[in-house]
């Protein structure tokens, strides 16, 4: 079903929108300037004074996610518009300003938007008017959504996925089964996608995404992991024991997902496989949340310096600690126009042809954690304690070199495109 009044029309604008580049330009406008600011005073005043707690509690921090609600910004209407945004940075914007405030809330909040790719990725218009606002909820009572993919045995080798989709055409029925793990918000979700096996003997290309809707029996929670950072973000094991669900949960229908195989099996390229289309438009928006926590740590020990005195004068007055600064900066702004340069080109459908979305994965991954790390060697023994922030943040930094393709498979995505051989 679609959505009725504005938000229909909403949706209409961002559908029609996806065919239409917008010019490259660093220039913000001055809605997203504003919105920009306006995530930042909340991530400022509402996430970071909250971070210590949740991240001591290690759990899903439903306060807050509910203030996110009721502002306006975890809703239908500002990931639909953030979608809608031509230049494809908006969401970019948004990602690094929360992770500024703490990335772990930052997910809890934002993690659905993980899902939300993954059908406008892969589902028709229908599809996308029926269950993404699903993934959001209320302001009154927020739900969350969870993008399930990794198993236990697969890893970062998603050719090797073992959950099954069988469908049965009497009923019209998908039955899937399998474990999926280290899927964030899983178990807890309302809206699972879930990436299936229709043909193994077709590997990638023989998967599908489905959506598995609210209270579906069969549809469980596994282990809940205790994690080194991130740590006020749900990751648990889905368990799949014959799920079954409708034809129409098959995202981007049965005609098309025939078609598609029916071509691979001729030896004809395909389309792109049902995780990588999600995680291709997905990782620039992950890196902008790396970038996000690098600016933390980096602004945090550039004051530190300005103010800390050793042997008379301020520690930023020594070159030891003044060059290390100069190359947080550097690799910070590097890593943003990175990721700035990949959120264009995956908003306006522009082939990485170079793996320019790879390319702002692992730069700004890796900047993170190594900015976080001469953070807490500026700080010496106050930033390996938990009193002062620095070391979560570098907590939180190491995940972004192995979520989302970890930065072995970044390099090889990016050396397959750089020289065209298959590199293994």
């Amino acid at each position: 079903m679609l959505l009725d009044g504005n938000i229909t029309e909403d949706f209409r604008t961002l559908i029609e929108r996806r065919g239409v580049m917008a010019e490259f330009s660093l220039t913000l406008s001055e809605d997203q300037i504003q919105i920009q600011k306006w995530v930042h005073e909340f991530a400022e005043n509402v996430v970071r004074p909250a971070a210590h707690e949740w991240d001591e509690r290690e759990e899903t921090p439903w306060p807050i996610i509910e203030e996110a609600a009721k502002i306006g910004l975890y809703s239908f209407d500002f990931i639909a518009n953030a979608f809608a945004d031509k230049s494809g940075l908006l969401m970019a914007l948004v990602s690094e300003e929360m992770a500024w405030g703490d990335a772990g809330i930052g997910l809890s909040i934002f993690g659905t938007i993980l899902a939300v790719t993954g059908i406008f990725a892969n589902g028709t218009p229908e599809q996308i008017g029926e269950w993404i606002p699903q993934c959001f909820g209320t302001v009154e009572s927020p739900k969350v959504a969870a993008f399930a993919v990794t198993e236990p045995d697969a890893g970062s080798d998603v050719s090797s996925l073992r959950t099954r989709a069988v469908y049965d055409e009497k009923s019209d029925t998908w039955t899937l089964n399998g474990t999926k793990t280290w899927i964030t918000n899983g178990g807890i979700s309302d809206i699972h996608v879930v990436v299936a096996s229709v043909d193994p003997e077709l590997g990638s290309r023989g998967q599908a995404s489905f959506v598995v809707p609210p209270n579906t029996p069969g549809l469980s929670q596994g282990q809940k992991f205790k994690k080194m950072g991130i740590r006020a973000s749900h990751t648990a094991e889905v368990i799949l024991e014959d799920v079954k669900i409708p034809g129409s949960c098959l995202l981007g229908g049965k005609e098309k997902l025939d078609e598609r195989l029916a071509r691979v099996r001729e030896g004809k390229k395909a389309s792109s496989q049902a995780a990588m289309a999600t995680f291709e438009a997905s990782r620039p928006v992950v890196g902008a949340q790396a970038v996000g926590i690098a600016r933390a740590a980096y602004e945090y020990s550039l004051q530190y310096a300005k103010e800390r005195r050793q042997f008379g004068r301020a520690i930023i007055e020594n070159q030891a600690i003044a060059f290390k600064l100069a190359d947080m900066a550097t690799r910070i702004d590097a890593s943003r126009l990175l990721v700035y340069r990949a959120a264009w080109m995956a908003a306006n459908r522009v082939p990485f042809n170079s793996g320019e979305g790879s390319m702002s994965k692992v730069f700004a991954g890796e900047t993170a954690v190594h900015v976080t790390e001469e953070a807490i060697q500026i700080l010496g023994g106050y930033g390996y304690v938990r009193e002062y922030p620095v070391e979560r943040w570098h907590r939180d930094a190491k995940i972004y070199t192995i979520f989302e393709g970890t930065s072995e498979i970044q390099r090889l995505i990016i050396s397959r495109a750089i020289s065209g051989i298959h590199i293994k």
